[in-house]
C-alpha cells in the first residue's frame, strides 16, 4: 500500500513539473510573439505590463517555463534508467 502511494506521489510531482513548464513556456513566449506582433498582451505579459515591469520579463517567464521542462525530462530520463536495472 505505501509503495503505490510513493510511486502516485512521485508521478504527480513529475506530472505537474511537465505542466506547469509546458504553461509558462506558452504564457511566457505566447505572450512575448503576441506583444511584438499585434501590439496587445495576455496572460502573464498582460499582468507584467500591468505591474509595469520591463518587456524581457515575459521571456524569463518562458526561460523558466524551458528550465521546468528540462528538470522534468532529466527526472524522466533518470527514472527510466533506475527501472531498466535489475
Amino acid at each position: 500500500m505505501t509503495e503505490q502511494l510513493k510511486k502516485s506521489g512521485k508521478s504527480t510531482g513529475q506530472g505537474l513539473l511537465w505542466l506547469f513548464g509546458a504553461i509558462l513556456v506558452v504564457q511566457g513566449f505566447g505572450s512575448a510573439v503576441t506583444e511584438a506582433g499585434w501590439d496587445t498582451s495576455f496572460g502573464v505579459a498582460g499582468l507584467l505590463r500591468a505591474a509595469h515591469l520591463p518587456e524581457w520579463v515575459t521571456l524569463a517567464v518562458g526561460l523558466a517555463g524551458i528550465g521546468l521542462l528540462a528538470a522534468a525530462s532529466y527526472r524522466h530520463h533518470v527514472r527510466r534508467r533506475a527501472n531498466r536495472r535489475p
